[in-house]
Formats: C-alpha cells, structure tokens, sequence
C-alpha cells in the first residue's frame, strides 16, 4: 500500500513541476539553515561535557559588594588562600585544583624565542580533577616540582620539532629554566580555557616569583581559577551555604572589624554552565551566550515555519486543479483516510528529498559558518545516536505537520462538485491562504527591523566617540628588564619624527578595569570612606598626553612638580561617585587611596576606557613609584604619526631589540585591539543577516509561487479586461493589491513584536541607541517593494499576453 502511495506521489511531484520545484527548494533552504543553527547550537551546548566528571565539577567565583550592597565586581577567580584553606575545612571537597594565568610568557630555547600565550601554573591535581590526555610524562608527577612544565603537543613541535622534549630546557623570561616534564593534548576547541603551557603550581612557592607566605595569607590578588571536585550527587548548595561563616572565619581582618561576607560572597559554578552562563567581569577566555542560542533557535524554527507555510499554501492552492481527481477516486471507492495517507506521502516524500540535499549542502556551507562564527564546528556532532534519529524521523514529521491540513482539505472534497467542475475553492480556504501569507511576512519584517537596529547598535559602537585618540597607537608589553633603562629607551624612540609620544601604564583602554582599592575623602569633619567603587590605573607622566585625554581640569602629572608622586588625577564619573558637584572643586582636595595619602591634581574628562557594554566606571590614575617602584607597570603605548608609519615600525622594532634583545617584539595596534571588542556581535550581526535574508527570500519565494498560481487562474479575466480597454499598469495594480493589503497587515503586526524584542536586546548595552520610528517604516517598504518585485513579474507577464489566446476557449 505504501509503495503505490509513495508511487503515486512521485507522478503527482512531477506533474507539478513548478509548484513542486518551489516546494523543494523552499524547504532544502529551510532544512539546509536548520542544520547549520543546529551544528553550531551542539557545539555550544557541548562546552567542557567530554570531562568524565563534568557533572561535578564546580568552579569558585567572587563578588564584591560596596557599603550599599551593591553587586561592584564579579569575578571567576579568587585569591589564593581560599585554595590553601578549602580542603582542610571542607571535607565533602574530594579534589581541588587551581590555574593561575600567566599571560604572555617568552620562552627560549636554543635559538628559538616565543612569547606564548595561555601559560598557566597548575597545581599536580589538574589531571584528577579535569580529563587530559597526556601523551609523554607521568600525569601523576609531572607537575610535582618546581620549575617543571608541560607542553601541549603544538607546542612541543613549535620549540623542539622532532626531537623529544622530556627533560628539555626552556629559558623563562630570561630569568627562570623551566625543565619540561611532559606533553598532552591540546584542549578540545569545546573547553572554556585552552593553557598550552603547563607551570607546576609548587613554582610559585619560590619567593623571586610569588612566595609562599604570599599563597597563604594574600586575600587581594584574586587571580587563581579555583575548581572543585565534589562526590556524584552531591548537592552544591550545601557547600555555598557554608561561606559566609568561612569568609568571617579566615577574613576576620580584611575588612576593618566588620563582617567580611557583607563585603564579599563566594559562588559555585558548574563546570558546564560556565561557557553559556558565565559573564563575570574577567574570564579565561571570551564566553558564549545562551540567549544567543535562545535566537538562532528561533530563526532556525522561523525559517522552518516558513517553508512549512509555503507548502500549505502551495498545495491549498492548486487543490482545483486535483478536484477531479479527488472526485474519480472517491468515486471508485477510495476512503478519506487513503486520501489523506497519499497527500501526506507526498510531502514526506518531499521534505525527506529535502533533507537529503541539506545535508550535501550542509557540508559546502559549514566551511561557511566556521570562518564567520571563528569557530570549529563539524558535521560529526550530529552522527550521535541522540541526535541522527530525531533528523532521521524529522522529514516524517515536518511532511505531516506541513501536509496535514492540506490533506485534510482536499480529502472533503465532495466527488458529485468535483466532477460536474462546479468545484470551487472555499472561502475558508482562502482566508487561511491570506493568514499564512501574513505570518510569513510579519516574521520578514520583524527579522528586517531586528537585522538594521543590530546594524546601527555596532555601528554606533564603531563610531561613538571614546573620549582618546585610539588612531596611530601601537601597544606592547612592559618588561621588568626595561626599569632601569626605560629612560634611554623612550628618549631613543622618540628621537625618530614619526614617533610622538611613548608612555607606560599597569592597563590600557580596550581593556578591562579589575583593579580597585578603597578609596577615602574629606568630610565635613573628617575623612569619610567612599561609597562608590573607584577602580584604578598606575600611569607614568606620558600616558594622558599620548592617548590626548582631555582634562576637565587641573593638570597632567608632570616631571617639573617633585610632589606629583603624591598626587592623583580622577575622571569625572569619579568626581560625581565622591561627590563633588564640578571638577574644580575637587582640586588641591586631599584624597586616601588604598594606602596611598596624597590628593587631586587633575581631573579628566569621561572616557571609554572599557567597551560601551559597560558604563564608564570611575577612575583613578596614580604615578606607581610611590608604591613599589616600577613593578605596576604591564603595557608600553607609543603615539606615531600617520605620514610614515614603516618608518615609525622599523625604529621602534630596532629600539625594542636593542633594549630587550631576550623579548619577542610583539606590537598590536590600539585599533585592532577596539574591533576585538565587538568582534562577537559583529559574527552575530553576519550570521543574523545571512538567515533573516534566506528567510525573506524563503517568503518570497512562496509568494511568487501563490502569485502564479493565482494569476493563471485569472487569466480569463484578465483577457476581458484587455478587450475592455485596460492597460497593463491597470491590470498590475489589479492583480498586486491584494498582496500588497496582507503585506500592509503583516506590517501593523510585525511592529510592537519587533519592537519589544530590540528593547529588550539593547538592554545588555550601557551606551546604546534610541530605537527611531523611520526604521519600521522603512521595512514595512522594503518588504513591500520586495513582495511587489516578486508579484509584478507573473503580473506584467499575464497583463502583456494577448488577450485572444486566453478567450479563444469561450
């Protein structure tokens, strides 16, 4: 019965080949982009699972609070004690193991110098808490000694080639040899943090790197990524209820006699929510988003829905020519039942060819995606057994959901109309026609408002002012080696014309502002405590003028002033969070800051230092030999001119390898760093793109095969209305109204939809635009010049024919 149903249906695809081949193509499109939603939201959903004990694995974070209990700075590392503290106080923790990054770290070995990236130190119970494959070494011990290391295994190749590395030695910072005690496997792309060198943790506990005492008693630096094993069931909110009281155990004396938990709070995050979930003010490396994956699931089901809609539309639509059919076969006996089991062969047949060529083109289109999203995804995600069944059954139950109302329809036919040819298309049927056209374009219209809002929010970003000359500023990392020649050194790279201003600073705009000490002002009476969190950036004299920050007031640090080691410069937003009303005010004032006594010489204007998904923090800057000599310092900027800029390069690469010949040079401009900031909505914006416009060609498409259909049906109408005296511009206008009204409908509906969901979006930006009125309008015509494109073609085309040919039948 089956194989004459899936026969028939094959004869009856034929027949119709136009409405058929628009069927096909609408839902291979639909399919094709599904697939590649779905490939990417996989990847996502996968992050950290191949670890055997993902399930119970936790990692530590921090918030801090200020007076007001407000939520000041989320962090997903703590400070080193908690790790020194948690085993002996917790014994439902059954593993623990920390990574401290490193950062940039030049190695050398013989003649090969690399600054790597992602070096972590890692204490010996990574490898029992994490799943690493380790290909040379001993897991248990390799990270037993100091100044041990493991490589990854591209790594490895970088430095050693083919040669094996056990044992090799690699030059740290011209300072250290660190022996290399075993290589592993690279993180899968699919982990939330990627070290490609191993540090033994016990390293740290050498005093001429960070100290042991420092390991046990250091509560401020809150650099360490914590992670906990805990026992398989094991509820983690038990172990969160017990921090407050470990917090005022062991910080008793942070925080001035007054309870450390009303400061601070610890949490615990699950190892694989962290990739989705997490969004604390430093990561180990860029998160996703799970609303990222809420929104491409919907324009994946957006785009189904779609070219379901085009088959019922099509199908409904060409049910008068299969009247008679319909009549002859219920005439000879066929039941309902075998009618609507044929027509839902037929589109199981359909949407099963469908998926068929979606997955040929998803494997053309994925090289697609990975060069937009930056990532690397791969088909094989989808060949696990929990998913290739559910693809497996989908074209049955796509064919079904998209078939059956068709099925249904044409299967009420009654034989004794069909086949007298007094059949005629019902009005029910015709307002559902109407309504699946105006569902389709309403999606249109709120993916096209939705596509240019997001277009003006990264282009606003792009081109907001920042408040600094970001322009010409080349960028690099600060040695400590350069201290004591750090003089010669900007006095040699300035003797070049093209280079105009060199300066040091602990960070640098485009990044992000972590570091904060409390901060204390004058009173009424005395030095009050300030409320607000002031967060900070340890400058030299040339950092302002070589960013050309303005000032609101006062002046810049300066080498004539002997006292300017005393001295502070704040922003405005700092100057308001004090609570002084103008800048001026706050000149000459006396100012607490940590430990630093000193007070205000200047007051900046407001400035991007960070994103605009963050609102410009308060600031201060201080000159940071009054604390510790030069140590703060982490980045040299270097102002050069645009006229020559190779010139400006080749002066600088020569100054760097003169001073600091043991350092790879490693210049990033200020500029590229900037587009990093908005690097993952910009791959949002061209994937969004990309599937709003395949869903509008996808309506389009429909909507050219329901013109056809409809115009051919009118073509003995139109024949008269040429012999009457219309003309072509008449009978277009005739046969693209109707049309044109669902469109307009479609408009008023798509609005408020569109508009709630932008809002709701834009929230997630601190500086963002104002949603302009003109945006709905001009979608609402671009998708009615669309839908008018793609209905004046059969229009014009039907009101040109000669008129005899089609009443010649009469």
């Amino acid at each position: 019965m089956f194989r004459n149903h899936f026969k028939t249906a094959w004869r009856n695809l034929m027949k119709y080949k136009f409405i058929s081949f628009i069927n096909l193509f609408g839902v291979t499109i639909g399919l094709t982009c599904c697939l590649l939603i779905l490939t990417y939201i996989l990847n996502e959903l996968s992050y950290d699972k191949y670890n055997k004990n993902a399930d119970n694995i936790y990692r530590v974070t921090r918030t801090f609070y200020n007076s007001n209990g407000e939520a000041t700075l989320n962090l997903s590392t703590v400070s080193p004690p908690f790790g020194y503290y948690f085993p002996s106080e917790f014994p439902e923790i059954q593993k623990m193991t920390r990574l401290l990054n490193n950062g940039n770290t030049p190695l050398r070995y013989k003649d090969k110098l690399i600054n790597k990236p992602d070096v972590y130190f890692a204490d010996e119970n990574l490898f029992n808490v994490f799943t690493v494959d380790v290909l040379k070494g001993n897991p248990k011990t390799a990270l037993n000694d100091p100044f041990s290391v493991m490589l990854t295994e591209e790594t490895a190749r970088k430095y050693f080639g083919n040669e094996d590395p056990i044992n090799k030695v690699l030059r740290a910072n011209n300072q250290f040899d660190m022996k290399v005690t075993g290589v592993y496997k690279d993180f899968p792309a699919n982990a939330h943090i990627h070290p490609h060198i191993l540090v033994s943790f016990n390293t740290l506990k050498d005093s001429a790197v960070y100290g042991e005492e420092g390991l046990r008693i250091n509560w401020r630096n809150n650099s360490f990524f914590t992670y906990l094993l805990l026992p398989p069931h094991y509820n983690a909110e038990n172990l969160k209820a017990k921090f407050p009281a470990f917090l005022d155990k062991h910080m008793a004396g942070e925080y001035d006699g007054q309870k450390p938990s009303r400061y601070t709070k610890l949490d615990l995050q699950k190892l694989t929510d962290i990739h989705l979930y997490s969004h604390t003010d430093y990561e180990a490396e860029p998160n996703g988003d799970i609303k990222r994956v809420y929104i491409f699931s919907v324009i994946a089901l957006v785009i189904l829905l779609i070219a379901c809609i085009n088959y019922m539309n099509l199908s409904t639509a060409r049910s008068a020519l299969r009247a008679k059919e319909i009549g002859i076969r219920k005439v000879v006996g066929a039941r309902k039942k075998e009618l609507v089991m044929q027509f839902l062969c037929e589109s199981v047949l359909l949407t099963s060819t469908a998926i068929l060529i979606a997955f040929a083109l998803l494997y053309f289109t994925l090289p697609w995606l990975n060069k937009v999203s930056a990532q690397t995804l791969s088909v094989n995600v989808l060949f696990r057994w929990q998913i290739l069944v559910p693809l497996i059954l989908s074209p049955v139950i796509i064919g079904i959901l998209s078939g059956i109302y068709p099925a249904l329809f044409m299967s009420s036919f009654q034989p004794v109309k069909t086949l007298k040819g007094l059949f005629k298309a019902g009005g029910g049927s015709i307002n559902f026609r109407k309504a699946l056209v105006v569902t389709q374009f309403a999606i249109s219209i709120i993916l096209i408002i939705t596509t240019i809002i997001v277009f003006q929010q990264l282009r606003y970003m792009q081109n907001a002012s920042l408040g600094y000359y970001k322009e010409h500023l080349l960028t690099m990392p600060y040695y400590a080696p350069l201290n004591d020649q750090y003089e010669s050194f900007r006095n040699t790279l300035l003797q070049n014309p093209n280079i105009k201003d060199v300066g040091r600073s602990s960070r640098i705009p485009t990044g992000r502002l972590l570091d904060g000490l409390g901060a204390k002002a004058p009173g009424n009476d005395s030095t009050a405590p300030v409320k607000a969190d002031i967060r900070y950036v340890a400058t030299d004299y040339d950092f302002i003028s070589t960013y050309s920050i303005p000032m609101a007031a006062g002046r810049n640090f300066n080498r004539s002033y002997g006292t300017d080691t005393a001295g502070f410069i704040l922003n405005e937003a700092a100057v308001k969070a004090v609570g002084w009303k103008t800048p001026q005010e706050a000149i000459g004032k006396a100012f607490i800051y940590g430990n630093l006594n000193g007070h205000i010489i200047g007051v900046m204007k407001d400035f991007h230092f960070e994103s605009l998904h963050q609102a410009i923090a308060p600031i201060i800057f201080f000159m940071p030999s009054a604390v510790s000599g030069q140590s703060f310092y982490g980045r040299i900027s270097i102002k050069i001119s645009g006229q020559n800029i190779a010139s400006a390069l080749t002066a600088i690469k020569n100054t760097w390898q003169k001073y600091l010949p043991d350092f790879p040079y490693q210049p990033t401009f200020l500029d590229e760093n900037f587009e990093r900031l908005y690097a993952s909505e910009q791959r949002q914006e061209a994937i969004f793109t990309t599937f709003a416009c395949l869903a509008v060609f996808i309506a389009c498409l429909g909507l050219f095969g329901l013109s056809a259909f409809s115009i051919s049906q009118r073509v003995r109408e139109i024949g008269v209305r040429k012999v009457l005296g219309a003309n072509t511009g008449s009978l277009v206008t005739l046969l693209s109204k109707d049309f044109l009204k669902l469109v307009l409908i479609a408009a008023v509906i798509a609005f408020p939809v569109a508009w709630v969901c932008m809002h709701k979006w834009l929230q997630d930006f601190a500086y963002r635009i104002n949603i302009a009125w003109w945006v709905f309008i001009v979608a609402a015509i671009i998708a009615m010049l669309i839908a008018l494109a793609t209905i004046s073609f059969q229009a014009i085309k039907a009101a040109m024919a000669n008129p005899v040919q089609s009443l010649r039948s009469e």
